[in-house]
């Protein structure tokens, strides 16, 4: 069983997959409270499903890319069957995680997408840092940018921390950083890094659930 918040199908806008179709399964709860947050409602809600009506419930969409998120994913030990019966049905695999919890016990099949969080968030205390070193070439680091302050910070942790091979992407706070000026400090610096707006939110900037 694992609690679900909930199961829709929209269009990926967060990671290097996004513009594609996309079956999102958001799993309640959070350890994290970041000052940005815009699932609150995912830290109780939900109800409480076996693996066999999830899967029934993804299936139903007929779409090969789902998304494992939260909240926070990894919290519910049932996460780790759940994903490696969608691999196992032929699906690929993305996983959010806001880089807290160890990642290391996860299928190697699956897409990593690692929230590497910055100071403006109030949380970037809680990063688990070796989980860098259990990122591959498939896998991706995120960094949300609320501020110059977390861009300076995310430049010199990308330097020093981040290794060669995994995809580096630069995310905007909607509302308190325009995509120009990340773009303006990205190529100042000639970071190696893909900037990604919140296409989500682009598309629907009225909606707050179900994208």
């Amino acid at each position: 069983m694992l609690k679900v918040n909930e199961i829709f199908k929209s269009i990926q806008g967060e990671s290097s997959y996004a513009g594609l179709p996309c079956v999102f399964v958001r799993l309640t709860g959070c350890n994290l409270r970041c000052s940005y947050c815009d699932t609150e409602y995912a830290f109780e809600e939900g109800e409480d499903l076996a693996l066999e009506e999830i899967i029934r419930q993804v299936e139903k969409y007929n779409c090969p890319l789902i998304e494992i998120t939260g909240g926070e994913p990894l919290l519910q030990p049932g996460v780790f069957q759940l994903a490696e019966e969608l691999l196992d049905r032929g699906f690929r695999v993305l996983l959010e995680t806001n880089g807290s919890i160890d990642i290391s016990a996860l299928d190697g099949r699956i897409i990593k997408v690692l929230d590497v969080k910055c100071p403006g968030s109030g949380e970037s205390k809680k990063m688990r840092w070796d989980n860098l070193n259990q990122v591959g070439p498939d896998d991706e680091v995120k960094f949300v940018i609320s501020s110059k302050e977390d861009y300076d910070w995310a430049k010199d942790v990308i330097e020093k921390r981040v290794p060669d091979g995994p995809k580096v992407l630069m995310a905007p706070v909607f509302g308190r950083v325009e995509l120009a000026d990340l773009s303006e400090w990205i190529l100042r610096d000639n970071l190696r890094v893909r900037l990604q707006p919140q296409l989500q939110k682009i598309i629907w900037p009225e909606k707050e659930r179900g994208v």
